[in-house]
């Protein structure tokens, strides 16, 4: 009886050995899994890295030597406008920035500085508003690219620290900006903006676009 138990026991050991290798070899399979799919979620966000630093999108650059203003996708030049800049004692800041917010038809309110003093405010879209069609905040409150009736003035340092652009020039930047942040608007949108210049319509970008001023 004994001797029986002790066959039926290896019997089943024997029967068993099968199965435990197929656990195992299933465990096995299962990590080599796991570990693969880690290394491919890993070459996938470094490729994804790697393609953001190659491409870093729509930027702009600011150059004070060159009075420039260029807009870049990616690495690449798309357009490059002549500015005026910051003079004397009113230099437009070097540094990092990020654009953000767009105001379409102004009003302009004199800034508490002495060059300011005895003017007086302009309304949207009024002829003595030194602001013109747009101003493109870069680093707020007190800086911003702004279109000028004073286009003589360009590839020069003649502003108080924004940057002055040609009107058409601005329009077509903020426009860019806007399709390229996330907040693009359709044609009877700008056709409103451009005929009905008492009314001002902020537009805050969904995806800010980084700027720096060199």
């Amino acid at each position: 009886m004994m001797r029986m138990r002790q066959q039926s026991s290896t019997t089943d050991t024997m029967r068993d050995a099968p199965r435990r290798r197929w656990a195992r070899t299933a465990a096995a399979m299962a990590a080599l899994l796991t570990a693969a799919s880690a290394t491919v979620a890993a070459t996938r966000a470094h490729a994804r890295s790697a393609a953001a630093v190659d491409d870093p999108g729509v930027s702009v650059v600011a150059n004070l030597e060159r009075r420039e203003l260029s807009i870049m996708n990616g690495n690449s030049v798309a357009e490059t406008f002549p500015v005026a800049i910051g003079r004397g004692s009113k230099p437009t800041p070097p540094g990092h920035y990020t654009i953000r917010k767009i105001i379409w038809n102004p009003a302009w309110v004199p800034p508490d500085k002495d060059w300011a003093k005895g003017k007086k405010p302009q309304a949207p879209g009024a002829k003595g508003n030194p602001m013109r069609l747009v101003k493109i905040f870069f680093k707020e409150p007190d800086y911003y690219i702004h279109g000028t009736d004073d286009v003589e003035s360009l590839g020069s340092a003649a502003s108080h620290g924004c940057l002055r652009m040609d009107p058409d020039d601005a329009y077509r930047v903020a426009r860019y900006l806007m399709e390229n942040g996330g907040s693009p608007r359709d044609e009877s949108w700008f056709w409103r903006v451009l005929h009905f210049r008492s009314e001002t319509k902020t537009v805050y970008l969904d995806n800010p676009i980084p700027m720096t001023v060199e």
